[in-house]
């Protein structure tokens, strides 16, 4: 049975070439961005896995056409490019 939430508007900063792999995924899976979201830190606190095999090799498919190189050994360690 579903559950009533509140949603809110947020500006959240996303590495680029990560937000188009989430976005693909999410056009993938069918769902909204805010969905997909939603599920993958929902499953992370419970220290479950979000997808399964075939997702998983749906993303590395995405990851591969969008460039995406980044690993979560990398997180926490970005910074932003400078504009000259």
């Amino acid at each position: 049975m579903p559950k009533t939430v509140t949603r809110i508007q947020t500006g959240v900063r996303v590495e680029k070439r990560l937000l188009k792999v989430l976005k693909g995924l999410a056009e993938y899976l069918d769902l909204s961005l805010g969905d997909l979201l939603e599920g993958m830190v929902l499953h992370a606190f419970e220290g479950k896995a979000p997808f399964s095999p075939e997702t998983l090799r749906q993303i590395e498919k995405l990851r591969t056409v969008y460039g995406l190189e980044l690993t979560a050994a990398d997180s926490h360690q970005l910074e932003d490019a400078k504009n000259d």
